[in-house]
């Protein structure tokens, strides 16, 4: 007989290295081959590395609990630098006692600024800070005087950095240290180097280019939103086997120069000059004496931070679909497949060669190259030759947006072996998988996987192509759970809830998006208005950009984020601490939206019969327009303004009737019982005005829009005679368009949800299968493998929507991958034991699917669902993994008589209660 434990994760990760969380927390899967299996118990020790557990620093001692997931560390201060190694042993309810699992480990990193010895330094390179420069090249040689043990590089910069030694790039991670809100939180990495280091004489080299630091941002193409000057700051610490120690570290000694990279922006790419390239460089005996020397700067120590994310890396390589020669007579190279990374090129030819690669993510109606929705975004990688008989090049600090890639002046005939597209993103596990009888719906999963894996590049972003690639918090509140599922994404969201809290104002507000690069308006506007003379910008472009960064700042349904993350994170990975963390910052959100509310005396949020009187409320309602938001942004139909005017009606209402109902919750987990009690009669207050002012007879609502009525009936804002009058107003709008979506980035991830919770399945799987335009799988039938910011991009002309806002790899409407999941396969979560501690098993079929399966990898273990119909019978599988219970509800007209195994399966309305294990169910016609 087996059980044990295994999958141990510490902070979300598997043996991290250079953490900072004082009181760390153990997770732990359990495989057992016997059903109905739950823990009944636990131990969980930690020791120092190589200590073999004999000093213990931590000893739990049998915990009888169920508990396998955040567990807090409990014992003596973590020390910086140190490893250590932990194991767990667990009992369960069939009497049994694990082995100790295999040990896992952990390190810490820098804890206190007392442990950093280095400074900041740039380098002493004449620059143009209105453009892009050639990437600075930093190095120092360095004796190492004994027999080392191990070595560890903490390191970061202001900018991207790269780091080698001796010859050897410093571990795999791209675009570090990341995008954060640097003035108060700069990312520091740790390595280890004992590999590449050696007795005797090393070098270190270091790259630093603009990133997000420095390098262009956001639609008004600025430069320099965070500095103008990069820096480095790193720290080689060696210890010898005889216990003594050296440190490197950064400091005037170092000297510096430039190299290929001749520029280097997310935007507009790299160019790369193959002969001017400095062999040795970063190895021992290069002659530097050229080189220039840095300068010193200063740096808050007290901002560094290690990373709670993941990284960005190179995570899979594509090779190309064809090679097309276009009508234009364009090389153009397709790779079957949109996706975030840059092309590898290797091409030999007289020096000099200029090669360039552009990139677009479709071709137009001609079938040529088309990259004009990028607007300012150059997108191009340019690779000069040095000459010998063949070269390869790839970029190293831009990425891309892309399906083609333009290849011009390349020299003779380019074949598919010449080049590959690598796909980079952040490296989070994908967790789930979803296959039907539908084909449709199959590449309309993968489409989901690909955009988040395109959106999930350091931080959670909208578009990876265009001049935005930015973190807005929408995208992000409604695709979120959907993100939850198809990747392990706790720690990626952790790591920007980090940033959200730290953007949020003192009045509580916080921005639209994260990092917020603007939350100086005064620097932001100087630097609109110089580009706008340098180019001569049109004055309703400035004051569009101008007014939309300065005056929406309040938009519902995105700052809203701030509780909505945490209370996602909260419920897909049962993460109490993200709620404890964050829960000063909802609160003051909240007050944000009360204190607005009360002094400007908008009925978008109070309560009228509390706080004014009948006779003003006609006075009153003209403060429905008085705050910006984005509304229901790109609802079809009316256009983007029209959708934001009749949306901006509701939807503040809404989301702060939204936003009391989930701090309610919060505060009640929390064990905050007045804080729950207030914000519940808050959200009753909220309830009361909404109803006053916008539900009108037999459930109608006003504005009369699908939208509305499927965040009305989310958030409870109907009264209870009402709610199924609701119901029904939203079917007859939805078949009065056709079974065509009608709904823009706030109410399209819940629409199919309320349909089929309500009881119109038909209805949402009707606007599940649509095809025409707007609808999911019209973009599908149109070659997409990514998910489109428009339902229409392309139209059936083969026209584009339009070229100022046309991004083909926008995950927003990709949230219908959790109705996929969690309605059509049935893996469903338990809001009441978070975390899939309970699952729901609840499959609905329907439309023309014979079959459906999800799997779903949580936090506690595989989860399956799979169902097959047929004339005769309903066949179910389902997949529960040990310390996990499940309800499984079975379709209505097959819950009559269940066998499984032969055996009859006792139902109360139509559901049955299992443990772990494997189950094939089979239901009668």
């Amino acid at each position: 007989m087996m059980m044990e434990a295994f999958g141990l994760r510490v902070e979300y990760k598997k043996n991290p290295i250079g953490i900072d969380v004082a009181l760390p927390r153990f997770c732990w899967k359990i495989r057992s081959d016997r059903r109905e299996t739950m823990q009944t118990g636990y131990r969980v020790q930690v020791s120092p590395a190589r200590d073999g557990f004999e000093n213990v620093v931590w000893d739990s001692g049998l915990q009888e609990s169920d508990q396998s997931i955040h567990i807090v560390y409990e014992g003596s201060e973590l020390g910086s630098r140190q490893r250590y190694e932990w194991r767990v042993k667990v009992w369960d309810n069939h009497g049994r006692e694990s082995d100790w699992s295999g040990p896992a480990w952990f390190e810490m990193g820098l804890l206190a600024p007392a442990d950093w010895k280095a400074e900041m330094v740039r380098p002493d390179l004449e620059e143009d800070p209105e453009r892009s420069n050639p990437c600075p090249m930093l190095r120092k040689e360095f004796e190492l005087t004994g027999e080392i043990e191990s070595a560890r590089l903490y390191i970061a910069a202001r900018g991207l950095y790269e780091a080698w030694i001796n010859g050897r790039r410093v571990g795999e991670d791209l675009f570090t240290p990341g995008w954060t809100t640097y003035e108060k939180c700069l990312q520091y990495q740790t390595y280890d180097v004992t590999d590449p280091l050696s007795s005797g004489t090393n070098a270190i080299g270091v790259l630093l280019s603009d990133g997000w630091f420095r390098g262009h941002l956001s639609p008004m193409n600025l430069r320099n939103m965070y500095g103008e000057k990069l820096g480095l700051l790193a720290q080689l610490e060696v210890r010898y086997k005889d216990g003594t120690g050296q440190t490197l570290v950064s400091d005037n000694a170092w000297r510096a120069d430039t190299g290929p990279i001749r520029e280097a922006d997310f935007f507009n790419g790299e160019v790369y000059d193959a002969r001017m390239e400095r062999p040795g460089w970063n190895h021992p005996g290069f002659d530097d004496s050229g080189w220039h020397g840095v300068i010193p700067v200063d740096f808050d120590l007290k901002t560094l931070a290690a990373p709670v994310g993941v990284p960005v890396r190179k995570m899979e390589e594509i090779r190309p679909g064809a090679i097309l020669e276009t009508p234009a007579g364009e090389t153009v190279v397709d790779f079957g497949q949109n996706l975030s990374g840059w092309a590898r090129l290797t091409a030999a030819g007289p020096p000099g060669t200029a090669i360039t690669m552009r990139y677009g993510e479709v071709l137009d109606r001609e079938g040529n190259f088309y990259n004009k929705n990028l607007r300012h975004a150059k997108s191009r990688d340019v690779f000069l030759l040095k000459g010998e008989e063949e070269e390869t090049y790839e970029p190293r600090f831009t990425f891309h947006g892309f399906r083609y890639v333009k290849v011009e002046n390349y020299p003779g005939r380019l074949e598919p072996e010449h080049i590959t597209a690598v796909a980079v993103y952040s490296d989070c596990e994908i967790t789930a998988d979803f296959d039907s009888s539908n084909p449709l719906l199959n590449r309309l999963f993968s489409n989901i996987v690909w955009s988040q894996k395109g959106n999930f590049v350091d931080l959670p972003t909208d578009c990876p192509q265009r001049d935005e690639r930015m973190g807005w918090t929408g995208d992000i509140l409604v695709y979120g759970p959907t993100a939850c599922h198809v990747m392990m994404s706790g720690a990626f969201l952790t790591r920007w809830l980090r940033d959200l809290k730290n953007d949020q104002r003192e009045d509580g507000l916080v921005p639209f998006i994260v990092p917020d690069p603007f939350s100086d308006l005064k620097v932001m506007r100087r630097k609109l208005i110089r580009r706008m003379r340098e180019e001569k910008l049109s004055l309703v472009t400035f004051v569009d950009l101008s007014f939309a960064f300065h005056f929406v700042r309040e938009a519902a349904g995105w700052i809203d984020a701030a509780i909505f993350a945490p209370w996602t994170l909260y419920l897909y990975y049962g993460d109490t601490r993200i709620l404890e963390t964050h829960y000063e910052s909802m609160k003051a959100l909240f007050s944000f939206r009360e204190h607005r509310a009360k002094h400007l005396g908008s009925l978008l949020y109070v309560n009228p019969l509390k706080w004014f009187q009948p006779k003003t409320w006609k006075h009153i309602t003209r403060f429905l327009t008085t705050s910006w938001h984005f509304g229901d942004w790109l609802a079809p139909g009316d256009g983007m303004n029209r959708s934001i005017v009749k949306s901006k009606l509701y939807l503040p209402t809404v989301f702060f009737a939204f936003d009391a109902l989930l701090l309610s919750r919060i505060a009640e987990i929390l064990g905050k019982g007045d804080d729950a009690a207030l914000y519940r009669r808050r959200y009753e207050e909220i309830k009361e005005a909404y109803q006053h002012f916008r539900v009108k007879k037999s459930g109608r609502l006003w504005p009369d829009r699908q939208t509305h009525y499927v965040l009305a009936l989310l958030a409870g804002l109907m009264p209870e005679e009402a709610r199924g009058d609701a119901v029904e107003n939203l079917v007859r709008l939805v078949r009065g368009a056709e079974n065509r979506i009608d709904t823009g980035f706030l109410g399209t991830p819940f629409l199919c949800h309320i349909l089929a919770e309500n009881g119109h399945p038909d209805v949402a799987y009707d606007l599940l299968l649509q095809t025409e335009a707007p609808s999911w799988l019209y973009q599908v039938t149109k070659g997409a493998t990514t998910i489109w910011e428009h339902w229409d991009a392309i139209r059936e002309d083969g026209s584009f929507h339009s070229e100022r806002m046309l991004s083909f790899n926008h995950y927003a409407y990709g949230a219908i991958g959790l109705f996929l999941l969690e309605k059509i396969a049935g893996v469903g979560v338990d809001e009441k034991k978070p975390g899939y501690k309970h699952v729901l098993i609840r499959p609905m079929p329907g439309g023309d699917l014979k079959n459906a399966r999800a799997s779903y990898d949580s936090i506690h273990g595989r989860i399956l669902s799979e169902w097959e119909i047929s004339s005769r019978s309903f066949v179910l599988r389902v997949e529960i993994p040990a310390n996990v219970r499940a309800t499984v509800v079975f379709p209505g007209s097959y819950a009559r008589e269940v066998t499984e195994n032969g055996t009859v399966v006792p139902l109360r309305d139509g559901a049955t209660e299992v443990g772990s294990g494997s189950y094939v169910f089979e239901c009668k016609a």
